[in-house]
């Protein structure tokens, strides 16, 4: 008996997206916002599978405090912030590759 065993090979392709920036939608450069619940939003990038977002205070290079460090799979996300200035930053990514961050700074009255 002749047994005859087929395997395929399923070229999986992956976008590089490593030079594509996110946009950022809101909170703009140098807003400022009422103290309370903050949406963090950003356009959606084709072929990202999920979006890191962090927000530090006052900034990255100096901060005091990293008060959100998450990876959602939505283009926005909420946080509750008290008087302070802030930035905020996101990059996408997909199985293989991520985007450099796109970095705001903003302000809470």
């Amino acid at each position: 008996m002749l047994t005859a065993l087929f395997t395929t090979c399923e070229a999986i392709l992956v976008e590089d997206i490593s030079n594509q920036r996110v946009e950022i939608l809101a909170p703009a450069e140098g807003t400022q916002l009422a103290t309370g619940t903050i949406t963090l939003n950003w356009q959606t990038l084709s072929n990202a599978n999920s979006y890191h977002v962090q927000i530090a205070t006052p900034g990255f290079t100096n901060a005091t405090q990293i008060l959100l460090d998450t990876t959602v799979t939505e283009n926005r996300t909420s946080i509750a912030l008290t008087t302070g200035t802030y930035q905020w930053r996101v990059r996408a990514s997909n199985t293989a590759y991520a985007t450099e961050y796109t970095t705001i700074n903003f302000s809470v009255n």
